[in-house]
C-alpha cells in the first residue's frame, strides 16, 4: 500500500490508537520477560539448565537428557538460552529485528514447553507455576509471540522503523 510514493504498513492503516499500543505493550511486555530471566542467569554464576533438562518427561525427553550427558554439550544450552533470553528481550523491547526475535522466542518457548510438557501423570520436583492441563504459561507466550510474529510493530514503533527507513533511502538511490 504505498500512498505517493510513501510506503504504509498494513498495521499502520488497518490499526491505529489502542490496537497498535495494545500489541506494542504485548511485544515489549514479553521482551521484558525474556530480558528478566536471561539477566537472571547471567549474574547467576551457578545458573545451569541441567536440573531442568534432567527432569524432561515429555516426548522428547530422551533428547533432553542427552543434552546434560556430557558437560560441553551442556555448556553449549546453558550459552544459547542465557544469550537467546537476552537477545530476544532486547529485540523486543527496542523493536529491532522484531521478525527474527520473534521466531526465535516461539522455537526458545517451545523448546522450553517440549521439555517439560504440563501433561496429565507427570510430576516434576520443581513445582511449575501457571501448568493447566496442557496449556502453561509458556505455551501461552509462544502462542502471543506467534501472534506478534504477523504484526509488524517493530516497523511502527520501534528500530526496525529506522533500519527499513534506511534500507529503502538506499535502495530508492540505487534506482
Amino acid at each position: 500500500m504505498r500512498e505517493s510514493g510513501n510506503p504504509k504498513s498494513p498495521l499502520s492503516s488497518s490499526f491505529g490508537g489502542a490496537p497498535l499500543a495494545a500489541l506494542v505493550v504485548l511485544r515489549m511486555l514479553i521482551g521484558w520477560h525474556f530480558l528478566y530471566e536471561g539477566l537472571v542467569k547471567f549474574l547467576n554464576p551457578y545458573w545451569t539448565s541441567a536440573l531442568f533438562l534432567s527432569e524432561s518427561q515429555g516426548p522428547f525427553s530422551g533428547f533432553f537428557t542427552w543434552l546434560v550427558t556430557d558437560t560441553s554439550r551442556l555448556a553449549g544450552v546453558d550459552f544459547v538460552v542465557k544469550w537467546g533470553l537476552l537477545l530476544i528481550g532486547l529485540g523486543l523491547i527496542a523493536g529491532v529485528l522484531t521478525r527474527i526475535a520473534t521466531c526465535a522466542g516461539v522455537i526458545l518457548l517451545l523448546m522450553f514447553y517440549l521439555c517439560n510438557p504440563p501433561l496429565p501423570g507427570l510430576s516434576y520436583s520443581v513445582p511449575m507455576e501457571g501448568a493447566y492441563l496442557i496449556v502453561n504459561r509458556t505455551l501461552i507466550e509462544a502462542a502471543a509471540l506467534a501472534v506478534l510474529w504477523y504484526f509488524p510493530t517493530g516497523q511502527i514503533i520501534g528500530l526496525d522503523r529506522v533500519i527499513l527507513r534506511g534500507s529503502r533511502t538506499t535502495d530508492e538511490d540505487d534506482s
